[in-house]
C-alpha cells in the first residue's frame, strides 16, 4: 500500500507499507544513492509476519528533493512522520549506512517509538567532513554520473561486480535517476553527522551489521559502533558496503533471528 507523508517542513515522503496492519512494524531505512527498492529481499521474505515499512528519504527516487543542506535530525523527524502516518506508535528499526545513521538518532532521541535497532554498514562517524563537502560539491557542478562509478565500487565488491552485473547496473541506474540536488543535501547530512558521543543513550536490543570488504564503513568501524552501544550483538557478512543486496540470505536471517529475541 503506498503512503503519501508530509513532513512538518512541508516536504512530501513517498512511503510503502506491506504486511498486516496488525503486525508489529518493521522500518527500514535507506543508504545514500538508493530508494525504498533497497530493501526488496528483505520485505519479500518478512511482510508475512511484520508489517514493513519502506520509503524514499529526502533528496530521493520520488520523495521531495527540497534545495540546501540537510541535517541527520531533519532525516529522522522525517522517519518519525513516516511512522505517524503509517499510524505506527513503534517500530523496529533497521537502517543501512545513512540510515543506520538515522536509526542511531531515532535510538537517541526517539526510544519510546523503537522497539529494536538494526545497524548495518553504518558508523557514528561515517567518512570526513572534507570527503563528504568534496563529494557534495561534485555532484551539484558535474551531477551524479561524475559519481556513480566511485559508488559501485563501494557499494559492491570486486567479485560480485564481476558475478552480478545486472544487479550492480539496476543500483547504478538507481543511483543516477537521483536528484544531484537531493543527494546533495545528504552528503550535507553525512558530512555534518557525529553521534560517537551520544550512543551510550540507545538501550534498544542492538544488531550491528558489517561487512569485510566494505571500504566505507570497515568492519573494525562495525565493531567499534557495537562496543559502544550495551548488549549489541555484532555479526561480519562477506560482503561489501551494500551487504544486504551482496549476502540476502545472510543478512535476512541475521535481521529475523535479532527481531525474533528483540
Amino acid at each position: 500500500m503506498r503512503l503519501q507523508v508530509e513532513t512538518a517542513d512541508d516536504i512530501r515522503i513517498i512511503a510503502e507499507s506491506e504486511g498486516a496492519r496488525e503486525a508489529p512494524a518493521l522500518l527500514f531505512l535507506n543508504s545514500i544513492g538508493c530508494t525504498r527498492r533497497l530493501w526488496d529481499a528483505q520485505t519479500a521474505a518478512l511482510h508475512g509476519a511484520f508489517r514493513c515499512l519502506t520509503y524514499d528519504a529526502r533528496g530521493h527516487g520520488g520523495s521531495d528533493a527540497p534545495d540546501g543542506d540537510y541535517t541527520i535530525e531533519q532525516l529522522g523527524r522525517d522517519a518519525l512522520a513516516v511512522l505517524d502516518t503509517a499510524g505506527v506508535p513503534a517500530a523496529h528499526v533497521c537502517g543501512l549506512s545513512l540510515g543506520g545513521l538515522v536509526g542511531q538518532w531515532l535510538g537517541v532521541n526517539a526510544p519510546e517509538r523503537v522497539m529494536s535497532l538494526t545497524l548495518a554498514n553504518t558508523a557514528s562517524r561515517i567518512g570526513t567532513w572534507d570527503s563528504w563537502e568534496t563529494r557534495r560539491r561534485l555532484v551539484l557542478l558535474e551531477g551524479m554520473s561524475a559519481i556513480a562509478e566511485t559508488a559501485m565500487e563501494r557499494f559492491f565488491s570486486d567479485a560480485f561486480r564481476t558475478e552480478r552485473p545486472e544487479l550492480v547496473a539496476e543500483a547504478r541506474a538507481g543511483l543516477l535517476a537521483n536528484s544531484a540536488v537531493g543527494y546533495a543535501g545528504c552528503c550535507a547530512a553525512l558530512r555534518d553527522a557525529d553521534l560517537t558521543g551520544k550512543l551510550g543513550r540507545i538501550a534498544a536490543p542492538t544488531l550491528v551489521i558489517g561487512g569485510e570488504r566494505d571500504v566505507s564503513t570497515p568492519p573494525d568501524k562495525s565493531a567499534a559502533l557495537a562496543r559502544a552501544i550495551s548488549g549489541t550483538r555484532l555479526e561480519i557478512l562477506p560482503a561489501a558496503h551494500l551487504s544486504n543486496l551482496e549476502q540476502p540470505e545472510a543478512f535476512t536471517a541475521a535481521l529475523r533471528a535479532h527481531l525474533e529475541t528483540a
